[in-house]
């Protein structure tokens, strides 16, 4: 069971989706799919701004997404990351208040690594990157209704 955190302003915290970085979203799409089971919520969407290309599936009855992450291109921010074979790249939380999360995730120690701009992916919705001493990379997402493009086929 996932519990609520309190955020600065009272505003609740939830564990959104947990991101995998990949070489190839839809090779690894077809992987997850067959592997274990998760159906896609979403098609492929391509976010400029994060230079990558991400997927969202579902498992089952679970609440919490599985996000497939990969380079848009050779420059990709995360081109290095996804030569690796595919491996956790960040825990997501939706929040109410971006910046006031942000805040006090800050005052916490952890290090603010992009402040909120919004994502395609969500539709404007924005979305921040940190950093903690475990070196788990965090990304909030402002709480809304998930709206995506239907998965191809479907």
């Amino acid at each position: 069971m996932v519990r609520d955190l309190e955020a600065g302003t009272g505003a609740p915290m939830r564990h959104h989706h947990i991101g995998l970085v990949v070489p190839d979203v839809s090779r690894a799409a077809s992987d997850v799919i067959a592997q274990f089971g998760y159906r896609p919520v979403s098609g492929i969407i391509h976010d400029p701004l994060q230079t990558a290309f991400v997927q969202f599936f579902r498992l089952g009855s679970e609440q919490t997404l599985l996000e497939l992450v990969g380079p848009d291109g050779p420059e990709s921010k995360l081109s290095i990351a996804a030569r690796r074979r595919m491996g956790l790249h960040h825990l997501c939380f939706a929040v109410e208040d971006i910046h006031g999360t942000c805040k006090r995730l800050a005052e916490e120690g952890m290090v603010v690594v992009q402040e909120p701009v919004p994502a395609v992916a969500f539709r404007g919705r924005r979305i921040a990157w940190l950093m903690g001493r475990n070196r788990v990379l965090t990304e909030l997402v402002e709480e809304g209704k998930d709206e995506w493009p239907a998965p191809d086929g479907q």
